[in-house]
């Protein structure tokens, strides 16, 4: 089968114990099961400001986010089209700011309604809400498509990637150098990557960590997502690709340090891998989204 990527951006939206879900129409993939509002992020926006678009068509609502709750993988055989969609699911915690309930118009939804939970618990729920909402999770059946739901790719690329703000009992901050050759040389890094083919994100963050620097940790923390969109990127197909980057952050202790080393297994992409006192980040060349996450750039 193929292999196929895409992101979703969903809203937890509350009130007085009950929870918004929307249900998929039958022109959704899964039609009559119910989900949290929201849907694809298409290709170069920012997951945040796809979901307050998203609840809006599906609710009538207008929301705000407040916060990144959690972030979830899944994949879906589709066996007419010969795909295996992999969906990384981001769920953002709303709040409520304005707007009327109602039912959103001709699409992939048709009905929008608060639930107790209770009540969500006896209606078909799509695995990814239900685990969110803590009820049991029933798989879904393969999905059915039709030709045009997976357009072929063209010069249009999605990597979706988990990286870590690693700190050790010290609390020193461990970095990765990007190697010669990827974008962003010689700067100073948070370690992570690529989250692989049907490989969730917290797994796949501290794979990296070991292939990357040789440590053991765990995840403690959700900390928010980073968007990178890049219409003319240089590709190592040799010609410009139109990339969007979607990067999720985690706050992760390594409990036991070791001196940080790359091992085989890390590929070409990073140099070297270090730790680092709060003193020492002032004078480092760091990328943006470890300048964000170590409080050396607001944003």
């Amino acid at each position: 089968m193929q292999q196929r990527r895409q992101v979703g951006a969903y809203g937890l939206c509350r009130d007085d114990g009950r929870v918004l879900l929307v249900r998929g129409s039958a022109a959704a993939q899964f039609p009559a099961v119910w989900h949290l509002p929201g849907g694809v992020v298409p290709h170069g926006e920012h997951p945040a400001h796809a979901v307050l678009r998203e609840v809006g068509e599906e609710t009538g609502l207008t929301v705000e986010v407040t916060r990144l709750r959690a972030v979830l993988a899944d994949v879906v055989p589709f066996p007419d089209a010969d795909v295996s969609l992999h969906t990384d699911r981001l769920a953002f915690d709303l709040a409520v700011t304005g707007g009327a309930l109602r039912d959103g118009p001709a699409g992939v939804t048709d009905s929008a309604r608060w639930f107790t939970p209770r009540e969500a618990a006896a209606v078909p729920l799509a695995p990814f809400t239900a685990e969110l909402l803590g009820l049991p999770v029933s798989p879904l059946p393969a999905g059915h498509a039709g030709p045009s739901s997976f357009p072929p790719l063209g010069d249009r690329r999605l990597r979706f990637a988990a990286y870590g703000l690693v700190t050790d009992p010290q609390g020193r901050v461990l970095l990765t150098m990007i190697a010669e050759g990827y974008p962003g040389a010689g700067l100073w890094h948070l370690p992570g990557g690529g989250t692989d083919h049907g490989e969730q994100p917290e797994p796949a963050l501290l794979r990296e960590l070991v292939e990357e620097a040789g440590q053991l940790g765990r995840v403690i923390e959700l900390m928010g997502v980073d968007n990178l969109h890049n219409p003319a990127a240089f590709g190592p197909e040799g010609r410009p690709l139109d990339w969007h980057g979607v990067r999720v952050i985690y706050r992760v202790v390594v409990d036991s340090p070791t001196e940080a080393r790359v091992t085989e297994a890390a590929g070409g992409s990073t140099a070297r891998a270090a730790w680092f006192t709060a003193d020492q980040l002032d004078d480092l060349p760091l990328t943006d989204v470890a300048a964000w996450a170590t409080g050396q750039r607001v944003g």
